[in-house]
């Protein structure tokens, strides 16, 4: 275990956390500290679930929703003050473990629990097999296309990588906004290194073609598998649509997802991404501008990275009996239709809770095909370790292989991303 983990994770050992209310605050009274990364529209959301909340059990929240989440996380983990609860990606859970920050957490005391599948309560379970977070929210990417520009160019919606490509081209040089210049593009790709952004958008394609970055081998243990022939392939298909020109926006290599408006604002015609992402395209592009299709298979299928939020209790809490309170709120049918609902933006994509359907609850039927992506034909990184190491990692190896046009690098850099993922397996005794 790398020493800042050890440092923390004996900072945290030392004292207990004293939530919202601090030292001498009673743990009775004080509001329940809760945590989100959220910008102002999906905070917006989160006060309506957290009101209902209040006005149900008379538990009051201190709501605080924090971009720079991690960076403040870890501050408060050094002062041994954790928030009491943490709403955030499923994919930190073996980060935010590994460092003692969570509270283990039993799912047959969470009542209503039986109504989260088995498959999304282990988006929930640490190396360790204990379970640390409780299941609030899921997605998976989906293919977004301009279905104006199809039309308008007499295309079919690509089903395959090859028709894709053709179609990524026509958008580039056939004038699709009819505008008369040269200034539209194929896919949107969100290719910076910055917190791993190029592996988590080529996650998927590396899964269609049969490769992946890495390997459970046992209780505990991983290998790095990135350098196989499936990856190589995705790899090779990827690097086609960066070193053809117009296939990939200007900058896709430096670019993150909120350095790329091109979809929104109408320049590029096809982007992997995830369903939140939906309402702003509604507001900027008009729905009966764009659609979600099945996602193009390539040759060993269609799967998409799925992902998610979970309900985390702070390691060190005085605050149990609420934050228990809290998590059976947040997956019932009421809370679920409140954070789906919403008019700024959803805080659930797919509910977690299966008695509920994201087309029926927002009377629209395009969440039908985001649903079914996700329960069909998706799958997540490995939450049980700290893969966003991993992740930064093998972005930074492609980053390298996409930005060389001119030579065959494919199979070099394949090798040597290999062993630096395989290094960071070692760092975390994983191997």
């Amino acid at each position: 275990m790398p020493l800042s983990i050890l440092a923390l994770s004996g900072l945290l050992a030392a004292g207990t956390a004293c939530g919202a209310g601090g030292e001498g605050s009673s743990a009775t009274d004080a509001p329940l500290e809760v945590w989100t990364r959220s910008a102002p529209e999906p905070a917006a959301t989160y006060k309506k679930v957290f009101a209902a909340f209040t006005a149900k059990t008379g538990i009051k929240v201190d709501y605080q929703p924090v971009l720079e989440f991690d960076k403040q996380l870890q501050s408060r983990a050094a002062s041994k003050d954790l928030p009491d609860v943490l709403i955030n990606d499923a994919s930190s859970l073996g980060t935010y473990q590994s460092q003692g920050l969570l509270a283990p957490i039993d799912p047959e005391s969470i009542a209503g629990g039986s109504s989260i599948s088995a498959a999304n309560w282990n988006y929930a379970r640490g190396i360790d097999g204990k379970t640390y977070g409780v299941p609030f929210s899921r997605q998976a990417f989906n293919t977004y296309i301009r279905k104006d520009w199809l039309q308008k160019l007499g295309l079919q919606a690509p089903t395959t990588w090859d028709e894709m490509t053709k179609t990524a081209i026509a958008f580039a040089t056939r004038d699709p906004d009819g505008n008369g210049k040269d200034d539209t593009y194929g896919m949107v790709v969100p290719g910076s290194t910055e917190r791993g952004y190029l592996a988590w958008w080529a996650a998927s394609y590396i899964w269609q073609g049969g490769g992946d970055l890495v390997e459970k081998t046992g209780e505990g243990t991983y290998e790095s598998v990135i350098d196989s022939p499936g990856t190589a392939k995705a790899v090779g298909w990827i690097k086609t649509q960066f070193c053809t020109k117009g296939n990939v926006q200007p900058g896709a290599l430096t670019s993150t997802t909120s350095n790329a408006p091109h979809f929104g604002q109408g320049s590029a015609g096809i982007y992997l991404t995830g369903p939140y992402m939906m309402s702003g395209f509604d507001q900027q592009l008009g729905k009966d501008k764009y659609e979600i299709i099945p996602t193009p298979k390539g040759p060993a299928g269609s799967t998409t990275l799925a992902e998610g939020e979970n309900i985390y209790f702070g390691a060190g809490s005085k605050k149990t009996d609420a934050q228990k309170k809290l998590a059976e709120f947040l997956i019932t049918p009421e809370a679920q239709k409140i954070a789906m609902q919403s008019t700024t933006q959803p805080v659930v994509r797919i509910p977690v809770n299966t008695s509920l359907s994201a087309a029926e609850a927002r009377g629209d039927t395009r969440w039908q095909t985001v649903q079914q992506q996700y329960d069909d034909d998706s799958r997540g990184f490995p939450v049980d370790i700290d893969f966003t190491a991993v992740k930064q990692t093998a972005a930074e190896g492609l980053n390298r292989i996409l930005a060389d046009c001119g030579g065959d690098n494919i199979a070099s850099g394949l090798k040597q991303l290999d062993k630096d993922i395989t290094a960071e397996l070692e760092a975390q005794d994983l191997t």
